[in-house]
């Protein structure tokens, strides 16, 4: 058997950043990596080409009356920048104080190799684990999987399965695990603002026409109402309610709102009707500006009248919602809103679709809930308690992966979600890492619910 950490610093290295080209080789370097792991640990891996990055499958087969597993894990991660605000290099993992840091550490490298060695060791201890497994890797993830509507039409057959094992969200503490119940769905766009010809002399010709920038900024304001809420009918329409356990899991977090804004480092929380703010990320839809620019942007002054002005916009979609209705509605309250001495031009982006899974034992558990997911649910219940020392939570997150939604959607099959992320993991940020400690403690959980999966 491998050795799962000195695997995980070799995969660091592959520089798979997705949404930039000049990673191209680097997106190669990862996928082989993958490959030639999984094959290694005695599944038959196959590579099948999308229009952008291949998708991973590594099957095991056996009798059809055997439980199906499917483990997801993405083999592509966020870009590194800015690099200067990293103590090490990004891609040179480095272990420092119990963690390991480097790009793709926490989000997903560190966690996908957690059930790549539960699977290896089970296997090597149970060569007849009557247990089918299918991994599906992405290299599509950090750029909302646009892959993946295709090759799930194409490809259905072959990975439907009881449900999905996968680690790509996040817990409190190293001693607190979540396994996530919801995640919000996402839709991402660009608008650009087009005023004059070119830049002008903000002084030969300031006062003449509008400035895309301020144009923009006033659209970007309308927005929000003052008290938080998204300025756009119908917005809220169609979410679902949150259930009283629910509250009841989130209010036994064990992290104050007063740890929580010191750990963000604002002066105050402001949120959708004065709820709390672990409610705020988890349970209510958002409208948010990623990126603005237009203009110098250089050292010093540049006095000039920009010809354009553009806003990079996400929305957090949460249960029930439909992410196509909600684009529609943005982009139309951009149009309404928007000044006609400025021509505006909207490029939609990403989009997924928010997802909701009940444990058993609620009173909103469905009555036709699978009974091998509910048996994996309880193992799982068990091996944290054991392994970590307390229960786990079961709450929603704030964040998105498509996938799940949409093997949900073409498939029928619900996720258990592992939560090996922790807040100082710092995912998607500069200095990016994670605790090695999660990790170890990790992989005999993930062996748990494969052996009782499988009755072992």
């Amino acid at each position: 058997m491998f050795d799962p950490l000195e695997k995980l610093k070799e995969y660091i290295r592959c520089q798979s950043v997705s949404a930039d080209s000049s990673f191209g080789a680097g997106m190669t370097q990862a996928r082989d990596f993958v490959s030639g792991l999984l094959g290694g640990i005695g599944l038959d891996v196959e590579v099948i080409d999308t229009p952008l990055h291949p998708i991973i499958l590594a099957k095991r087969g056996g009798d059809p009356s055997w439980p199906h597993v499917v483990i997801y894990g993405h083999y592509d991660v966020q870009p590194p920048d800015p690099v200067d605000l990293w103590t090490t290099p990004p891609f040179e993992p480095t272990e420092r104080d119990g963690r390991l840091y480097g790009r793709g550490a926490a989000d997903n490298k560190g966690p996908f190799m957690v059930h790549v060695a539960a699977v290896g060791s089970l296997l090597e201890e149970h060569p007849d684990l009557p247990l089918r497994i299918t991994f599906l890797v992405e290299g599509e993830e950090e750029i909302g999987s646009p892959s993946l509507e295709g090759f799930l039409s194409a490809c259905k057959d072959c990975i439907a399965g009881d449900f999905v094992l996968l680690s790509d969200t996040a817990s409190p503490s190293e001693d607190q695990i979540v396994i996530t119940s919801g995640l919000r769905g996402i839709i991402t766009l660009e608008a650009e603002l087009i005023g004059a010809s070119g830049d002008f002399h903000s002084g030969m010709h300031g006062g003449a026409f509008l400035n895309p920038i301020q144009a923009l900024t006033g659209l970007c304001a309308s927005l929000h109402h003052e008290d938080g809420r998204v300025n756009i009918d119908g917005f809220y329409d169609d979410i679902v309610e949150v259930a009283p356990w629910e509250r009841e899991e989130l209010s036994r977090l064990g992290t104050t709102e007063e740890e929580y804004r010191e750990f963000v480092g604002v002066r105050k929380f402001k949120t959708l009707n004065d709820v709390s703010p672990f409610e705020g990320i988890r349970f209510y839809p958002t409208l948010e500006f990623n990126g603005i620019g237009g203009g110098y942007q250089g050292e010093g002054s540049k006095t000039v009248i920009p010809s354009s002005a553009f806003v990079k916009i996400s929305c957090r979609l949460v249960a029930n919602q439909d992410t196509d209705r909600i684009e529609k509605l943005v982009i139309a309250a951009l149009r309404d809103r928007c000044p006609d001495d400025v021509t505006l031009t909207v490029k939609p982006g990403q989009k997924g679709d928010p997802y909701l899974v009940v444990p058993p034992g609620r009173p909103n558990t469905p009555s036709d809930q699978s009974p091998v997911l509910a048996r994996a649910f309880e193992s799982t219940i068990e091996s944290v308690t054991r392994v970590f020392g307390r229960p786990p939570l079961f709450l929603r997150e704030g964040g998105s992966v498509p996938i799940i939604a949409d093997l949900h959607r073409a498939l029928g099959m619900d996720s258990i979600m592992l939560g090996l992320c922790l807040p100082e993991d710092r995912l998607h940020a500069p200095n990016e890492s994670l605790h090695l400690g999660v990790m170890k403690k990790a992989i005999p959980v993930s062996r748990d619910i494969l052996k009782s999966v499988a009755g072992v």
